[in-house]
Parts: structure tokens; sequence; C-alpha cells
């Protein structure tokens, strides 16, 4: 785990309360929406996130056993909002990566410095037809 747990709590009591308003509109960030497994409740989750061919690979700064990881994992998907707009995702993929590929290269330089090499791929979800006799 490359960021210490405790700088995770930290986060999630203060600074993520800030900044999931500020990231969605920034690049290379993103919030993510899910359900909490047992709770129901919603959450958003500020996330490093890079833009593939078929979907997004989110960056695990602090390690692939957090709650909003299982989160996601367990439903199967969840909703991003980035660059202003809001994509639903599915099958979700631990993955541990190295070299870092999927990463832009100035990102994938901090997250080396930092020693991030775990990572969350989804797919987007296929756009959900209009319904019957709309267009």
């Amino acid at each position: 785990m490359p960021i210490p747990r405790r700088a995770g709590q930290w986060n999630k009591a203060g600074l993520n309360r800030i900044t999931k308003h500020i990231v969605p509109w920034m690049p290379g960030f993103g919030v993510v929406v899910h359900r909490g497994r047992r709770s129901g409740r919603l959450y958003q989750t500020p996330v490093n996130v890079f833009a593939t061919g078929d979907g997004y690979v989110l960056a695990l700064t602090y390690g692939p056993d957090t709650d909003w990881v299982k989160n996601i994992l367990a439903a199967g998907g969840c909703e991003l909002r980035t660059r202003g707009r809001a994509i639903r995702l599915t099958s979700p993929r631990l993955f541990h990566d190295e070299a870092r590929r999927d990463i832009r290269p100035l990102q994938r330089q901090v997250l080396r410095v930092i020693g991030v090499a775990d990572f969350l791929s989804l797919k987007t979800a296929p756009a959900a037809a209009p319904p019957a006799g709309q267009s």
C-alpha cells in the first residue's frame, strides 16, 4: 500500500468532502459513485482516472483493499463523474502493473515515485436504448 492507511482515513473524513466537488472537472481525476456493500449508502470517492480504448483505469493509491474498491467489485461496477460527464462503468478487474502501461508518461512517473502499481480497470457500459416509441 503506497500511501499509509492513516492518510486515507484523514482524506475520507475531511479532504474528500471538499475535493469530490472539484475533481470531476480536472483532467486526470474523477469521482466514483458507489454503494456500500453492507450499508447500501451512496458514496463518492475522488480518484485518479485514465481513459482506455474501452473504458477507464483507476489508480489505487491506497491499494486494492479499500472499501470503495470492494464496493465496486461487489456491485460489478459504478458511476464515474469526470470532465463534467457521468459514465456508467461495468466489469471491474483488479490488476498489478509495475510498468504502469495504461498511464500517461508524467503520471506514470508520479505513480512510480509514490509506489502505486495496483489498478482497477472498468469498461464503459453500453448506452441504454430509449424507451419504445422514442428516438
